[in-house]
């Protein structure tokens, strides 16, 4: 031992490994929390679909295969998407390479499922006898400028972040408009689902006064939806919970640097 330290004293790294156990402690019982919600919020989608929508169905019944579209939007653009924003402070020890992938991967999925559930709306309106107009409420508009934004986001984020040969420069001034795309992307889809909650319980003439058993299912869901977005963009835009960059991340660093 050397003879300027005592037993039982810290040295700089034990006060650096308390300091980050501090801060992170409550992030599993926050990460618990948010699965719980996802969860929570796909059941009732589930129940709501299945138990006062009629199921689902595709181009044979329109008005069935429209059940597909705020399943699968919720599914993919609250829930993938929350939970994608999150992989790098759920996930902070593994790989910054290892992360991006993941992250794309979460991405593209839940775009890929949002356009699903674009297409069964537009079938549902078109195929409808008579047909139904599309794009006229306030809900369609949001939800479609979100659905577009994240393409355009993930596109920009896989040529700036998963691309080779791409400036490290051009990548570190980049990445503050790609958090700041991704949480508002996140929160026009938050919009998106609770008015389509609210239209369609009023295109469907849910009673609410008094409350009906399919009523406090839709405003439970909303609840829960809302619950869990601003729980997401809390963790996400917490500093305690960061990703601090390991030793392979300053070596992959220093060789894009020397290319």
């Amino acid at each position: 031992m050397e003879p300027w330290k005592k037993e039982g004293s810290f040295d700089a790294g034990s006060i650096s490994s308390i300091y980050t156990h501090t801060r992170m402690k409550w992030m599993p019982l926050l990460y618990g929390i948010t699965a719980g919600l996802s969860t929570l919020v796909i059941v009732f989608m589930l129940v709501w679909t299945f138990h006062f929508r009629g199921g689902f169905a595709w181009q044979d019944f329109p008005a069935i295969q429209f059940n597909w579209h705020p399943v699968l939007m919720v599914v993919s653009l609250i829930v993938l998407y929350g939970h994608g924003i999150l992989v790098y402070r759920l996930l902070r020890n593994e790989p910054k390479k290892k992360l991006k992938l993941l992250h794309a991967i979460m991405m593209i999925t839940a775009l890929l499922l949002a356009s699903v559930g674009l297409k069964a709306v537009f079938d549902s309106h078109n195929l409808a006898e008579p047909p139904i107009d599309n794009l006229y409420t306030l809900h369609s508009w949001i939800g479609l400028a979100a659905v577009i934004c994240f393409a355009l986001q993930w596109l920009f984020g896989f040529v700036a972040f998963l691309f080779p040969g791409v400036r490290h420069s051009l990548r570190a001034s980049y990445m503050p408009l790609h958090v700041f795309g991704g949480l508002m992307i996140f929160g026009l889809a938050t919009a998106a689902a609770l008015m389509g909650l609210l239209e369609k319980a009023i295109f469907s003439r849910v009673s609410y006064a008094p409350l009906t058993a399919e009523g406090i299912l839709i405003n439970s869901t909303g609840i829960a939806i809302a619950s869990l977005s601003l729980l997401i963009v809390y963790i996400a835009t917490r500093w305690q919970y960061k990703r601090q960059p390991l030793p392979e991340d300053e070596l992959l660093l220093a060789d894009q640097l020397a290319e």
